[in-house]
């Protein structure tokens, strides 16, 4: 057999293996894009609290990935200033939240983050953790801080 011949039967077996999957496919990296909606959403969740505790739980709430919206998550007393170090960011595709053995719809991504609690304009608690953020159709979601 000549090597045309089998290259292109190697060509003819190659495109005959099974239908075609829709969908489009996206590269194992983190974006511009990805970046920029991660750091908006923190963004948003520090501008809502200087709003105060109302704006800040709507925001939460707004913000708070689809599938996981039956939880009855809510901020103790006063509000939370997340800071990000952006250059933490990664994708983390095996993670799943506390207490659920399915992963969540999108593309979860973890980023090391400063979390500071605020009760009447004082600081009262401060913490170094990391948060998990899930894109999903052009949008940041989080999964609200929960007393537990």
């Amino acid at each position: 057999m000549t090597r045309a011949a089998v290259t292109a039967l190697c060509l003819v077996a190659l495109t005959a293996c099974g239908p075609g999957v829709t969908g489009t496919a996206r590269p194992l990296r983190i974006t511009d894009l990805d970046r920029e909606l991660v750091a908006s959403y923190f963004t948003a969740m520090n501008e809502a609290g200087g709003q105060g505790v109302a704006a800040q739980r709507e925001l939460l709430a707004d913000t708070q990935h689809p599938d996981f919206r039956d939880g009855d998550c809510e901020l103790p007393g006063g509000t939370i200033e997340v800071h990000p170090t952006m250059s933490t960011l990664r994708l983390d595709p095996d993670w799943t939240p506390p207490g659920v053995d399915a992963h969540p719809r999108g593309v979860v991504l973890v980023v090391a983050v400063t979390l500071t609690v605020v009760q009447e304009g004082a600081e009262v608690g401060s913490q170094i953790g990391s948060q998990h953020i899930v894109l999903l159709n052009g949008k940041a979601y989080g999964f609200a801080p929960c007393a537990n």
